[in-house]
């Protein structure tokens, strides 16, 4: 029985182990593509999001809310760690009953307070009021390290702190507003990456996939031929 030579296990290993390289950079360029799809898609829904003036539905991601109500001043929480052209300070979030009598969380803007860790402070107006800007529907956070809530400062935007005082909202998410009563200088983009990143992250794994193509057949060849030298 014939023997396989050293080379020629070196020569199988170095094979299979590029292949494999080959194989994730073109599926990691398929994910890539899949998700510039994905983009195109979310982009397009955001662009025909309604206008919705005090809505008794739940709004479509991307829609333009205006609302109608009274602020719950003593209920205003902020959001840590927010920067806005340099400066640090916080988000004000306060919830805000409509003339329909649902409940909202409206994220009023940015209010600055330097490393201060003392409770910030925000001035809300009384009565009825008007405020318009962007619906943003309730995701799962990322990693959260600790409590979220630390005296009046959130470290993560969520519904939950103000549901044991006031019940549930209405709806599972949030008006960024950017004009009304009551509104801070605006600081929240949606974060959308753009489809065309997506397109030159699958552009970059494939060509990574036909580099190590590329060295997988050079050295295979090598590696094939140092092994029939052996077995000559």
């Amino acid at each position: 029985m014939m023997k396989s030579s050293p080379g020629t296990g070196r020569f199988y290993v170095w094979c299979v182990f590029w292949g494999l390289l080959v194989t994730l950079g073109i599926l990691l360029g398929l994910w890539q593509w899949e998700r510039a799809a994905d983009k195109r898609v979310l982009l397009a829904e955001r662009n025909a999001a309604p206008t919705m003036v005090s809505p008794t539905e739940m709004p479509q991601e991307g829609a333009k809310v205006t609302l109608r109500g009274q602020y719950l001043p003593e209920h205003t929480l902020f959001l840590d760690n927010r920067i806005l052209n340099g400066r640090l300070g916080v988000a004000v979030l306060t919830p805000l009953r409509d003339v329909h009598g649902q409940l909202w969380l409206i994220q009023r803007g940015f209010v600055e307070t330097g490393p201060s860790r003392s409770a910030p402070q925000a001035v809300t107006p009384a009565g009825d009021v008007e405020v318009s800007g962007e619906w943003q529907m309730e995701h799962s956070g990322g990693p959260l390290y600790g409590e979220n809530q630390e005296g009046l400062r959130l470290q993560q935007l969520s519904q939950a702190p103000w549901i044991n005082v006031l019940g549930p909202f209405d709806y599972a998410g949030w008006l960024h507003a950017d004009s009304g009563s009551g509104v801070f200088t605006p600081w929240w983009t949606a974060n959308v990456m753009p489809p065309s990143r997506h397109i030159g992250y699958a552009v970059q794994w494939w060509g990574l996939a036909l580099a190590a193509f590329a060295v997988m057949l050079v050295g295979g060849y090598r590696l094939r031929q140092d092994s029939l030298r052996e077995e000559g």
